[in-house]
This record gives C-alpha cells, sequence and structure tokens, in this order.
C-alpha cells in the first residue's frame, strides 16, 4: 500500500530529479535526475560528514569562459570523473575518493554557478553544464572515463558523453533515469513546479529536502543541514538550472551513448529497470534499500562497494 507522503515522494523524484523526454521511439529515450547537492555551502554538509580528502584544486576554462574548478587525486586508469547534482558540489563526493583513488585516477569537478567555480554565465542549460565535464576532461591524460553523476549530474554526463567520444567507457548514473521513457512534462507542468521555489527559494529548497529526499528515520542533522545548504545556491542559478533540467528532452541524446549504463539507486521511489532497458539496452541497476536521494553521502560505506563494482565492471569490459 502507498501512503500519501510516498506518493508525494514519488512525483518529486520523478519530476525534480528526471529530464523531460518524449515517448521513446525504438531504440530512443530520456534520461533524467533530480536535484542533488548544493553548491560553496554544500560544502559543509559534505565536510562535515566526511573530511576532505586533500588534493589542490585546479582551474580549467568552459567554452563560454567560465573557470571551472577540479580536483585531482590518485593515479591509475580509467579515470572516474564525479559530477555532483542540482544545487551542490563535489564535496558531497568526499566519502568517495579514498576509496576510488587507491585504483583509479579521481576527478571531483564543480559546476559552473557551484562550489568555487565560477558563476558568469546567463545560459545554464545541461548542455553549458556538459560543456563544463568536457572541459574538464580534455585536462586529464587519461585515455579512458568512467562518468559518475549523481542526480542532475547524471543528466549531464550522459549529454557529456557525446561530447568525449571514444574516450568515455561508461558512465554510472547515481539516483537518476527514474523517467525514462516516460511522456515529457508539458510546460505548465514545469512552471507549476517551479512556482514554489520562486516565490520562496529557501523554504521550498529546504521543504523538498526534508520531507522528500530523505526516509523518514533519517538523520535529523544531516537533512537539517543539506536543507540548509541546498537552500543557499543562488536562486537564479538554482532556478534556471531546474528548468533546464525539468525540460530536457533526451531523446536524441541517448542513442549517441555508446557505452554501458549502470545505476545506482536509493529505493525511496521505484526504478523500473525493464522500461529503462527499452531506452538503454545496455543497463545495470543496483538499489540501496533504506537509503535517501543522498546515499554516496548518507551510507559511503554500503554505496562505495557497489561504485567500485560498477567502475571495474565497465573497465573489464573495454580493456587497454
Amino acid at each position: 500500500m502507498i501512503d500519501g507522503r510516498t506518493a508525494a515522494l514519488g512525483l518529486w523524484l520523478a519530476a525534480l530529479t528526471a529530464c523531460g523526454q518524449q515517448p521513446p521511439p525504438a531504440g530512443a529515450g530520456a534520461a533524467a535526475s533530480a536535484p542533488g547537492n548544493a553548491p560553496a555551502s554544500a560544502s559543509a554538509a559534505a565536510s562535515a560528514a566526511v573530511p576532505d580528502p586533500g588534493g589542490g584544486p585546479r582551474v580549467t576554462l568552459s567554452p563560454d569562459n567560465v573557470h571551472i574548478e577540479y580536483h585531482v587525486y590518485g593515479h591509475g586508469d580509467p579515470a572516474v570523473v564525479l559530477v555532483h547534482g542540482w544545487a551542490c558540489d563535489a564535496n558531497y563526493w568526499n566519502g568517495q575518493i579514498d576509496a576510488l583513488k587507491e585504483r583509479y585516477t579521481v576527478v571531483a569537478l564543480n559546476l559552473a554557478g557551484h562550489g568555487a567555480s565560477g558563476s558568469n554565465r546567463s545560459d545554464w542549460s545541461i548542455a553549458n553544464y556538459a560543456q563544463d565535464v568536457a572541459a574538464v576532461a580534455h585536462e586529464i591524460p587519461n585515455p579512458r572515463l568512467v562518468l559518475v553523476g549523481h542526480s542532475m549530474g547524471a543528466a549531464v554526463v550522459l549529454t557529456a558523453t557525446r561530447l568525449l567520444g571514444s574516450r568515455v567507457i561508461g558512465v554510472i548514473a547515481v539516483e537518476a533515469l527514474r523517467t525514462v521513457g516516460r511522456p515529457a512534462l508539458r510546460a505548465p507542468d514545469i512552471e507549476r513546479r517551479l512556482a514554489p521555489f520562486n516565490a520562496d527559494f529557501i523554504g521550498a529548497t529546504r521543504k523538498l529536502v526534508s520531507e522528500s529526499l530523505f526516509p523518514r528515520d533519517a538523520s535529523a542533522a544531516l537533512v537539517q543541514k543539506v536543507a540548509y545548504d541546498m537552500s543557499l545556491e543562488p536562486p537564479a542559478v538554482a532556478i534556471a538550472s531546474m528548468r533546464s533540467l525539468l525540460s530536457l528532452d533526451l531523446a536524441a541524446v541517448l542513442p549517441t551513448v555508446h557505452v554501458p549504463v549502470y545505476a545506482i539507486n536509493s529505493d525511496l521511489a521505484p526504478t523500473d529497470a525493464a522500461r529503462i532497458r527499452r531506452s538503454l539496452p545496455d543497463f545495470t541497476l543496483d538499489v540501496l534499500d533504506h537509503s535517501s536521494h543522498f546515499l554516496m553521502l548518507e551510507a559511503p560505506a554500503r554505496f562505495n562497494p557497489l561504485l567500485l563494482k560498477d567502475v571495474a565492471a565497465i573497465a573489464q569490459r573495454t580493456p587497454h
């Protein structure tokens, strides 16, 4: 039996964590992802839970001349590129750095408008965020890349695969893809979902996080910190990014995804793997039970083995 809270939560995860799409024609579909983490302020939540693993900041320029900050850890191939979600920053991946850097080169970046990256941009589209990822990837010498995206970051990395060509050997989506194969959101529906954020961004963001993105028995301190941090994202960036995410149609993008796609989702809402495989035939799903939208932050001891398993499987499928 699905209670009212579960139904509402599912709607938020389906709408805000996923992109719009057309009903998929043969072999096509649309992927989606949800609001992820928060920018400069989000670092407080992540670093409060997991110590900063170190690694000095580096900066590159996006094609539209925005400074994109990133960090590189460890050595090895492939390079694992970590991309945060909506209203978040790279610090939400702190709990994964040590586990990954023992075997791989690890790259954690801040998308434009998040963390210490620049915000001198007017078009906060998923396509421009994908260019941020490509700009960082061009600075990394590894011939093979695994792109990992949380929530909105999953839509970003799927879009970036086309920009990086054969260097990308796999994609791992975290808390995303639930709406692949479903009809696109209509413009009025998008504006209705954005209305509370336009009216009171801080209040609407804190309500979204506390009521929809964690289970009832989650750590109250963690919920409060994430809600607070995400609500400090500049509204001009966050609302425009959410509109771009909800409007994004990946039906034209998914057929160009030439690599296996893995997903690690929570059980906050169902993930229909069979429906997703109709658009992404080479799709593998793991569901982490009793976890939140921020499962990599909340439960790294359970999440990291799944992430390492998926990276290793991708690497083994595409030898040097």
